[in-house]
C-alpha cells in the first residue's frame, strides 16, 4: 500500500509540473525508488531513515523542478543537476524527458559512482555523470536544477554563469517560511501535492 500511495504522490507532482507520464516512465520511476531503498540508502547516498519517504521526498519532489518549464513548449534540450548526489532531481527528470541531455554534476566520487550505477541499471542513455566541482564546470544548460546544496546567495553567480541566455535555474530546499533572495522569484507548491507546502526559487535569464 505504501508503494501505491507513493506512486500516487509521484503522479500528482508530475501533473502539477505539467508532465504526462507514460506507463513505461512510471515503471522506471518505480525501479528508481526500489534502487534508492535497496542500494543508495545502505551505501549512505541517502539518510538511513529515508526509505518510507522515497516517493514523496525524493521522486515527487524531484519532478516539481520541472514546474517552471510547464509554460514552455517541449522539454529542455540540456539539463544540469548541480550537486546531484546519487541523481536527484536529475534522474527523475531524465526519465520524464528522454529527449533532454542530462548531466549530473557531483564532486563526491562515491556518490557519482552510485549515480552511474543507477544510470546503467535503468538504461538511461540521455544521462552523463561528471565528478567535479561546480566552479570547474563550464558548459551551460537550458535548465539548471539544484537541490539543497548551498545558499542561493552563494549559488547566484555560478547559476548565471552556467545558464543559457534563455535558460531557467531552479533551487529547492527546506523552507518553513516564504524564502526571499535577490535575483530569484518564488514558486509555491501547494500542500496538497506532497503533504506540505514547498517553495522553489527560480532564476530566469529571459
Amino acid at each position: 500500500m505504501a508503494g501505491h500511495d507513493g506512486m500516487n504522490t509521484v503522479r500528482r507532482a508530475a501533473d502539477w509540473a505539467g508532465i504526462s507520464l507514460t506507463a513505461g516512465q512510471l515503471a522506471l520511476l518505480g525501479d528508481l525508488a526500489d534502487w534508492l531503498v535497496a542500494e543508495a540508502i545502505p551505501a549512505g547516498g541517502l539518510g538511513p531513515a529515508e526509505g518510507p519517504v522515497v516517493h514523496s521526498r525524493h521522486l515527487a519532489d524531484s519532478l516539481l523542478f520541472a514546474t517552471p518549464w510547464r509554460s514552455r513548449p517541449g522539454s529542455p534540450a540540456t539539463i544540469l543537476d548541480i550537486g546531484a548526489g546519487v541523481g536527484l532531481p536529475g534522474l527523475p527528470l531524465a526519465i520524464c524527458w528522454p529527449s533532454s541531455r542530462v548531466t549530473l554534476l557531483e564532486r563526491s566520487a562515491r556518490r557519482s559512482d552510485l549515480a552511474k550505477r543507477a544510470v546503467r541499471l535503468l538504461g538511461l542513455e540521455n544521462v552523463e555523470v561528471a565528478t567535479t566541482q561546480m566552479r570547474e564546470w563550464e558548459t551551460t544548460a537550458e535548465l539548471l536544477v539544484c537541490r539543497a546544496v548551498s545558499s542561493p546567495n552563494r549559488l547566484r553567480g555560478d547559476l548565471r554563469r552556467l545558464l543559457d541566455p534563455s535558460g531557467v535555474a531552479v533551487i529547492g530546499g527546506s523552507h518553513h517560511t516564504l524564502p526571499n533572495y535577490q535575483g530569484f522569484s518564488t514558486c509555491r507548491i501547494p500542500s496538497n501535492i506532497l503533504g506540505n507546502p514547498v517553495w522553489l526559487l527560480i532564476m530566469d535569464k529571459t
